[in-house]
């Protein structure tokens, strides 16, 4: 498979994983008080799934700007 099609695969793959993380993150904030503990893991995770698409996005975006 291409190079485009594989990144263009981890991207969705990608949007999945972001959408499931701030779900949870989501569903964390409206249950405060309970599980204030887990604040800091979930956000911390939300935030590299995000970082992760973000960096894929841009790679995509360059590797379709070569074509």
């Amino acid at each position: 498979m291409s190079d485009l099609k594989e990144l263009q695969k981890k991207v969705r793959k990608l949007q999945s994983r972001a959408g499931n993380a701030k779900m949870e993150l989501h569903d964390l904030a409206e249950d405060l008080p309970v599980n204030w503990t887990e604040i800091m893991a979930v956000a911390e995770k939300t935030f590299g799934v995000f970082a992760e698409l973000e960096a894929a996005k841009r790679e995509l975006g360059a590797l379709e700007n070569l074509r």
